[in-house]
């Protein structure tokens, strides 16, 4: 069995991390990590994991934490990972960080859009973790930076286009709205149950949301130039989903039925990805709790665009699950091991 630490186990993404983990048949939890809850079992936080994950929470120096597992998931704040990465992996093990410390291939970039990175020397070294992209890479990897939601979702949507050259990618318009576990666990009035329900908003407006730089990095890789993005995303009064929309005028005169053809064909051999069948669109009801994302579109032939639109679990593809299919891959387990539960429905 592959022993498990999960630094940052009490937030919405380290439960989901022990949800899906319990279920693995490869790997056992063996650390979780809270400052806040040290001392006190990992199911008396999240009763949901009663009797399945009753590990202690801690709170060792990572000398000692490095020696409690193989393998470590760092499910902190942006940060606290590029302190915490650095002697888990001089310790010889191998980590998934769900933060946004190692994703931003230029530290210029990063320091733009973040603080000061501490453990820059590990950005070139770390591998984007999004399989669909880079499944041999991330099997080779010692260090995989997880992607965030938003980007996970439109960079899946968008990839078979860039790759075609088929859009104009001075166009692209992305309208993502996303359920409140994106804005995490800790206290904020702005995510209080009365201040979303019944209720629907944007913010982060402007070309101010951090993911902007994460999402252009990969979509100018595909596109193989430069691609700049208006992106807008919005709070649904919901826990979990995220549905992004996606614009972009074509380039070439391309029928549904082709676009039909490029999307199943690029997704084929991808069990977590999903194309929607013509006609039909995806709904974030549709993956709850799963590691799918859905994917559909449908052409304005009066603009002249193409309209795609993707559905995922925010803390599950967006997050947690992503980061188990990663570490089966770095581990070469079955890639889908743990991750094969139907979504949630209703």
């Amino acid at each position: 069995m592959l022993r498990i630490g999960i630094v940052g186990a009490s937030g919405y993404t380290g439960v989901e991390l022990a949800r899906i983990l319990a279920d693995h048949p490869r790997a056992e939890i063996t650390v979780v990590t809270s400052r806040q809850y040290a001392g006190q079992p990992l199911s008396r936080i999240f009763p949901s994991l009663r009797d399945r994950v009753d590990t202690v929470c801690v709170n060792p120096p990572p000398a000692e934490l490095a020696r409690q597992a193989d393998f470590f998931f760092t499910a902190v704040p942006h940060k606290t990972a590029m302190d915490i990465v650095p002697p888990l992996l001089a310790a010889g093990r191998k980590v998934v960080d769900l933060s946004a410390d190692f994703r931003i291939r230029d530290v210029a970039v990063y320091e733009q859009w973040y603080q000061k990175h501490s453990s820059s020397e590990l950005i070139k070294e770390a591998v984007y973790g999004l399989p669909e992209l880079y499944r041999q890479q991330i099997k080779d990897a010692r260090l995989v930076a997880n992607p965030g939601c938003y980007p996970t979702s439109v960079t899946l949507g968008l990839a078979p286009l860039l790759r075609e050259h088929l859009i104009d990618t001075a166009t692209i318009i992305i309208d993502a709205k996303s359920g409140t576990t994106g804005a995490g666990r800790a206290a904020n009035v702005a995510s209080l149950y009365c201040e979303v329900a019944d209720g629907f908003r944007a913010y982060k407006v402007g070309g101010t949301h951090r993911h902007i730089p994460e999402m252009e990095q990969e979509l100018s890789l595909l596109a193989a130039e430069p691609v700049t993005i208006t992106f807008t995303p919005h709070l649904l009064p919901v826990s979990r989903g995220i549905l992004s929309t996606m614009y972009a005028r074509l380039d070439h005169d391309v029928s549904e039925t082709e676009l039909q053809e490029l999307f199943d064909d690029t997704y084929r051999d991808e069990q977590f990805v999903r194309v929607c069948a013509a006609g039909t669109l995806p709904a974030t009801q549709y993956v709850r709790g799963s590691n799918y994302c859905d994917i559909g579109f449908k052409i304005d032939r009066r603009t002249g665009r193409i309209i795609v639109i993707t559905a995922i679990d925010n803390i599950a593809k967006g997050a947690a699950g992503q980061a188990v299919q990663n570490m089966n891959l770095m581990n070469n387990l079955d890639e889908a091991a743990g991750l094969t539960g139907t979504p949630f429905f209703p």
